[in-house]
């Protein structure tokens, strides 16, 4: 029986194939006046390839999204989720789905739990890409979830190595002169301006050029908690030189990486450069820790340290920077001299 016109069709292809029919629909003529097709999918049985037939006119969607490869769900992904998550999620997200290239044009609902696993264990690199990979899963699932593509969530069960065990005490001022002497190694000024501002990495990424007040010598930023959003660290002497430099460069952002604003997995691949180059084994939080540490030493006001951290204490209260708290924050600063 003839099906009715722009029903579509299932052709049974030439060879010896596992799937030999094709089941199709007409998108249109070339100019040559041949057909266009699109392909729907490849069936064993010319049976299953009508039930699929009936099924994609019934609804054409629901065959499309059975049909979705990794590869076209990441790109709706990017269409309509990137625009929620911050730069260095993305930025994260971009680079584990180049670790999935042997599954891009799988289908997503034939991507199994092993076959993500094998994506972690065999990308050849430690405990920050694994763990990115295995993030970059936990999103695709999720999104294929809301979607209505699958019903599972594979990404539950992943794993990735253990993080390499870091050193949580703050820099000694023997290493942090390290860091002095290796100020022509791409992106140490990131780590002296940590150390001499307290702020944590993320929040330095975040750091507009135009929070960034030079003639007052403020730097105004933070993030994460009600008592360090927007707060006022002054510029210590020190560092003013790299804070006016990366003035000069391309981007919005104080930190910029080719114009643009640097994602935290890149950051954190310059940040393992120099610590192997220096051959210690610190992670950038633990600049924030040197920071206290050594106002604490050079016997700042401890209500100014909260200020500058960005902490809540009771001897904070509310938080107005005056004219006079600005200046007692510059003292504090300063008293580190080294």
């Amino acid at each position: 029986m003839r099906n009715p016109n722009g029903y579509g069709s299932v052709v049974k292809l030439s060879g010896n194939r596992r799937r030999p029919f094709h089941v199709r629909k007409t998108l249109g003529w070339n100019e040559k006046g041949h057909p266009i097709y699109q392909t729907l999918d490849y069936t064993r049985t010319r049976e299953e390839g009508m039930i699929l037939l009936a099924q994609f006119n019934k609804d054409p969607w629901n065959i499309e999204k059975s049909n979705m490869t990794l590869e076209s769900l990441f790109e709706l992904w990017l269409e309509r989720k990137a625009v929620k998550v911050g730069a260095g999620t993305l930025s994260l997200m971009k680079s584990s789905y180049k670790h999935c290239k042997a599954y891009h044009n799988f289908k997503y609902t034939d991507i199994k739990a092993y076959h993500m696993q094998e994506t972690i264990d065999n990308c050849g690199h430690g405990y920050s890409t694994q763990n990115g990979i295995k993030v970059f899963w936990r999103h695709m699932d999720k999104f294929s979830l809301e979607l209505d593509i699958s019903t599972r969530n594979y990404g539950v069960l992943l794993t990735s190595a253990t993080a390499t065990e870091t050193s949580r005490e703050p820099f000694s001022e023997k290493e942090v002169q390290t860091m002095w002497k290796m100020q022509g190694v791409p992106w140490v000024d990131s780590v002296l301006f940590l150390l001499y501002t307290g702020f944590r990495f993320s929040e330095m990424l975040d750091l507009p050029k135009k929070n960034v007040n030079l003639e007052a010598g403020t730097i105004t930023g933070g993030t994460k908690t009600r008592a360090g959003k927007d707060r006022i660290v002054p510029i210590h002497s020190k560092i003013r030189h790299i804070v006016e430099a990366r003035m000069q460069e391309d981007g919005n952002h104080l930190f910029s990486y080719k114009g643009k604003q640097c994602g935290s997995t890149a950051y954190r691949t310059f940040w393992r450069s120099i610590m192997e180059v220096a051959k210690l084994k610190y992670t950038p939080h633990c600049c924030r820790h040197t920071f206290r540490s050594r106002l604490d030493s050079a016997g700042a006001n401890k209500r100014c340290i909260d200020l500058m951290m960005g902490h809540k204490s009771k001897d904070v209260g509310e938080r107005v920077y005056t004219h006079k708290t600005i200046d007692e924050l510059k003292t504090a600063i300063e008293l580190v001299t080294n």
